[in-house]
């Protein structure tokens, strides 16, 4: 269990990965954590890449205090694409990053950090649909299941959530209450 209360916010869009969002979703709930969905649109109901889950926004992204936030969590899929366009997705993340808040990224995830610009120098990871993008943006890739990079959680794929949990929870619970 997460020695204090995180509050997270878990982005989501058209086409997110079903697995990398509730597996993830549920284990942050699980330690304890307050998680709000976030999109670029309030009330928003998106459908998973798969087709077979939706999940609905309670919060645009513009609406949420970065200096209230703990980390911020995004799922591949199709979303990262779509929602790296949005001007107000890409300022909280800059925000939290810039702020010490933990920013987790798993599969096509790292798209929304290199639209952020907060991947320069960083190990970074996901799948390897992005890695060219990834070492472009100046991110030093590395083929692992998952780790931390400073402030920076990285997943790869669906099969690596596990791993990926661990690490965003230590991540969280290594954090500094504010």
């Amino acid at each position: 269990m997460l020695q204090e209360n995180r509050k997270i916010v878990m982005l989501v869009g058209p086409g997110y990965e079903d697995l990398e969002f509730w597996v993830v979703y549920m284990r942050m709930i699980e330690e304890g954590a307050e998680v709000k969905i976030v999109g670029a649109e309030k009330n928003k109901e998106y459908v998973s890449k798969s087709g077979g889950l939706t999940v609905k926004t309670e919060f645009e992204a513009s609406e949420i205090t970065p200096k209230e936030v703990d980390a911020v969590l995004i799922p591949g899929g199709h979303a990262p694409d779509k929602i790296r366009r949005d001007s107000n997705i890409l300022e909280l993340v800059r925000t939290v990053y810039n702020n010490g808040g933990i920013i987790g990224m798993i599969c096509h995830a790292g798209l929304v950090g290199i639209s952020a610009k907060i991947v320069k120098g960083k190990k970074a990871t996901g799948s390897r649909g992005i890695k060219d993008d990834l070492e472009n943006a100046g991110a030093i890739w590395l083929d692992e299941p998952a780790f931390r990079d400073g402030n920076i959680v990285w997943g790869r794929v669906v099969k690596d959530i596990p791993f990926y949990c661990r690490e965003l929870i230590k991540a969280l619970s290594d954090k500094k209450p504010e």
